[in-house]
C-alpha cells in the first residue's frame, strides 16, 4: 500500500490483487512517497482512491474516464472531473453540467459529484495524482499500467458495464474493453478546446440511463 491513510473499498483489494503485488506497483509506491513528502501534491493522500472507496468494484454500473487529476490548490478530490462545492469550477466540468441540462434538462448547481459515484459511476483518471501546477507531472510513473489494469478487470469480470470515453486519450483504452459484454459511449473530450467538436450535443447521460434501462437496472440520477 501507499500510505497509511489510504482508503479503498476491500473488493478491489481482491480484484487488483495481481496489481497491488506487482514490481511496478513497489517503484509507484516509492514515487510517490518521496513526492508527497517532498512537493505539494493533488489529491491529498487520504482522497487519493476515493473512487475505489465510494464505488465498489461489484457495484460498478458506468465508467467516466479522465485523464489526470486537477492540479490546482483545492480542486482534485479523487474523482475525475469532481471539484468541491464552492470550489473553483473547472472548464471541463462545467461544459459537462451544460451537456447535462441540454440532454436531460438538468441544472445541476453541485460540483461535487459524490452522488454519481455512490450510485455507481466509476469517476476514474488514468493518472491519479499530480505534483501542484505541473499538469500530467506523475505520468509514465506506473498509474496508467495500475488503471489500465482496472479497465481490463472490470471488462474481465463483470458484465454490462457503460464506458464513457471522452476524447482520443480515453479512446485509446478501447482495446482493453471486450464489446460482446460491455457498451462504449464516446466523443470528443469536454475541454474547451474540443468541447464544440462533438461533445456538446452527444447525449452521454441520457445514452447511459436508456443502456442501464434496457439492461434492467436503475437508472443514474444525474441531478
Amino acid at each position: 500500500m501507499i500510505f497509511m491513510s489510504m482508503h479503498i473499498h476491500p473488493s478491489w483489494l481482491t480484484a487488483l490483487s495481481s496489481e497491488f503485488t506487482s514490481k511496478y506497483w513497489e517503484e509507484l509506491t516509492t514515487f510517490l512517497k518521496d513526492a508527497y513528502a517532498t512537493t505539494p501534491c493533488f489529491p491529498p493522500a487520504p482522497a487519493i482512491f476515493r473512487a475505489f472507496d465510494l464505488t465498489p468494484f461489484d457495484r460498478v454500473k458506468v465508467v467516466i474516464l479522465g485523464q489526470d487529476p486537477y492540479h490546482t490548490p483545492g480542486a482534485a478530490m479523487g474523482l475525475a472531473f469532481s471539484v468541491p462545492n464552492g470550489s473553483k469550477s473547472q472548464p471541463s466540468l462545467r461544459n459537462i453540467l451544460k451537456e447535462l441540462e441540454s440532454d436531460l434538462g438538468i441544472k445541476r448547481a453541485e460540483t461535487d459529484l459524490t452522488d454519481w459515484a455512490e450510485q455507481g459511476v466509476l469517476l476514474l483518471n488514468s493518472v491519479l495524482t499530480v505534483r501542484s501546477g505541473e499538469a500530467a507531472s506523475h505520468t509514465d510513473k506506473g498509474w496508467e499500467q495500475f488503471t489500465d489494469g482496472v479497465i481490463h478487470q472490470l471488462s474481465e469480470d463483470r458484465e454490462h458495464i457503460i464506458f464513457v470515453l471522452w476524447g482520443s486519450y480515453a479512446a485509446g483504452k478501447i482495446p482493453l474493453i471486450d464489446t460482446t459484454k460491455h457498451i462504449i459511449i464516446i466523443s470528443s473530450h469536454p475541454s474547451p478546446f474540443s468541447s464544440y467538436r462533438g461533445f456538446f450535443g452527444s447525449k452521454p447521460f441520457s445514452q447511459t440511463n436508456e443502456v442501464l434501462k434496457q439492461w434492467g437496472y436503475s437508472e443514474i440520477k444525474w441531478g
